[in-house]
């Protein structure tokens, strides 16, 4: 028997995606009040939207992620966005000597160039409550038997409005069973039980999710004891 899965698109057809995005985004600037006067600049890369730049306050760096997030092609949205004449505080978790920005705080359990911190991230994070406006988690979560905890101490850090970027080979690509040192499988329906725990866990409005065949990807805000749950049909557009 013969089992046929999903391919990841080859790199000629993703570099071509990307122009295509490029295209599209700079088309709906053109034709969109609310981007017109926006200071933020997009680069496309493998289907992943790279934002810099400047917006006056969180509400705009907001609209300009789900307006390119709509963007048929794109898989996540990666902000390093001042707001407010502000820096986020970017927090890049075991990232060894490949951090996802030169700049981002490298936490990682070996010390390595470009890591500030050692920390084992099955633990706490020694990082204060509602103090960090985004987090890289690539290739992170399939190296920990439990990454709920992990993801818990994220939602403790981050500030309202923050993000969590997630990144994990997709369980039907050879990549996920290929490294030994892997110890979970995950898939997009994962993110969505993440954002579908029990009342009284930490709770997470999923910003974008997709998966390209080779790797899935999330980025998630964390949600207040009052705010209200993700809709269904918001839901709907990401997960089955």
């Amino acid at each position: 028997m013969v089992v046929l899965t999903p391919s990841s698109p080859s790199a000629t057809r993703l570099r071509a995606v990307d122009d295509f995005l490029g295209d599209a985004y700079a088309d709906l600037v053109k034709h969109d009040d609310r981007l017109r006067d926006t200071a933020v600049e997009v680069r496309f890369d493998r289907g992943v939207a790279h934002l810099t730049g400047d917006v006056a306050d969180a509400a705009e760096l907001l609209l300009v992620r789900q307006l390119v997030g709509r963007l048929d092609g794109v898989f996540a949205v990666w902000s390093r966005v001042r707001v407010g004449g502000r820096a986020p505080v970017v927090l890049d978790l075991g990232c060894g000597p490949a951090k996802q920005y030169p700049d981002n705080l490298g936490f990682d359990l070996r010390v390595a160039r470009g890591v500030h911190a050692q920390a084992d991230l099955s633990r706490s994070l020694p990082v204060a409550d509602d103090s960090v406006d985004v987090i890289f988690t690539v290739h992170i979560l399939e190296h920990l038997i439990d990454f709920l905890s992990l993801v818990d101490e994220c939602h403790r850090i981050l500030r309202p409005g923050g993000v969590l970027h997630v990144m994990s080979p997709w369980w039907g690509h050879v990549n996920a069973v290929a490294d030994p040192t892997h110890v979970r499988l995950l898939d997009v329906q994962t993110i969505k039980g993440i954002c579908q725990r029990p009342p009284g866990t930490p709770r997470w409005y999923p910003l974008h999710a997709g998966c390209d065949g080779a790797s899935i990807f999330a980025d998630l805000t964390p949600l207040g004891v009052d705010d209200p749950d993700p809709s269904a049909s918001h839901m709907a557009r990401f997960f089955d």
